[in-house]
């Protein structure tokens, strides 16, 4: 059985060829003599070669071992990695699947094919709360507030998941916000487009409205994607109220709180009248935006009939609760 410090020292000398003991010992944060646990069953079983003689060895990978290392990666090139694995280095490259996943493992300094079944077993934890696309949110905003205004609500994905971190959704909207970068703006728009036709089509809905942004930004997101999804419905318009100080919803960590804000800084000034409405957001984290604008919406209206809520990504937090009903 190959140990995680074994794996992690074929990969090493995959990428760097010849290493020295020294070497081999400070990457893997062990003693010289934890090493030499692990070099000689690996010599022993013909998955590395040493050159030299003390003091100057040299390891390295055998071909052979290459071979076999590059066809479990292959094997490991799971579809949920390619498909919804992404990471954003600190130099702003955007590495994708497999590629994005070998870095942040690398990075960690994780055996890749253990990591890559850890990560598949998270990811189908966090996949169970989606159904055709939609994560449910309903219930979680219902044990949140004494009263809710929303019929539905959902998330298209998390915006992060235990021990991994930011999924892909909520990598390029962190990025797109703060880089407000057109291109990934309209990436994430293209991402999303399928899932909120869909739901607009499910539910019948005849108008939609966009959640406008807190912080003044020159490109703003939210209006960019409202731009991108060309949605053929009415818009219905929300107006942000500025104040002298910005106080964006994700730094208050009260729910009273984030009532408040919502409740004094989000204005409607629509006044048409629609049967099904549909209250787009980028991200909900208490979901007191929504709630408070949907509480609008039935107090001048608005809304006749139903309305939803859907946010590009959403918290996690509180999802415990509904895996123990």
């Amino acid at each position: 059985m190959v140990t995680n410090t074994a794996q992690k020292i074929q990969e090493y000398l995959i990428v760097h060829k010849q290493v020295t003991p020294k070497q081999l010992a400070e990457y893997l944060g062990i003693s010289r003599q934890a090493l030499f646990k692990h070099l000689p069953k690996l010599l022993e079983e013909g998955k590395i070669g040493k050159i030299g003689k003390p003091p100057v060895v040299y390891y390295f990978i055998k071909d052979q071992t290459v071979s076999e290392i590059k066809s479990l990666e292959n094997q490991q090139k799971s579809q949920i990695i390619e498909k919804n694995y992404l990471i954003i280095t600190p130099t702003g490259e955007k590495l994708i699947g497999m590629k994005g996943f070998k870095y942040w493992c690398d990075k960690n300094k994780l055996p890749l094919t253990k990591t890559v079944a850890e990560y598949e077993k998270t990811f189908k934890k966090y996949a169970k709360y989606k159904k055709v696309g939609l994560i449910d949110g309903t219930y979680k905003l219902k044990h949140s507030f004494d009263k809710v205004f929303v019929d539905k609500i959902f998330y298209l994905d998390f915006y992060s998941i235990e021990r991994f971190g930011k999924t892909k959704l909520g990598w390029m909207l962190l990025y797109a916000k703060q880089s407000q970068n057109k291109a990934l703006i309209k990436e994430i728009s293209e991402n999303i487009n399928k899932e909120v036709n869909r739901c607009i089509t499910k539910y019948n809905i005849n108008a939609v409205s966009f959640v406008p942004p807190t912080v003044k930004r020159e490109i703003q997101l939210m209006a960019e994607i409202e731009k991108n999804l060309n949605i053929h419905l009415p818009i219905i318009n929300l107006q942000k109220i500025k104040t002298d100080l910005i106080v964006p919803q994700k730094t208050l960590s009260k729910i009273e709180d984030r009532i408040e804000n919502a409740k004094q800084t989000i204005i409607v000034s629509d006044v048409r009248s629609y049967n099904n409405v549909l209250i787009i957001d980028d991200a909900i984290g208490s979901g007191a935006t929504i709630n408070e604008t949907a509480k609008k919406f039935r107090e001048k209206k608005i809304a006749k009939n139903r309305i939803y809520g859907l946010a590009i990504t959403g918290s996690f937090k509180g999802f415990e609760i509904i895996s123990e009903v």
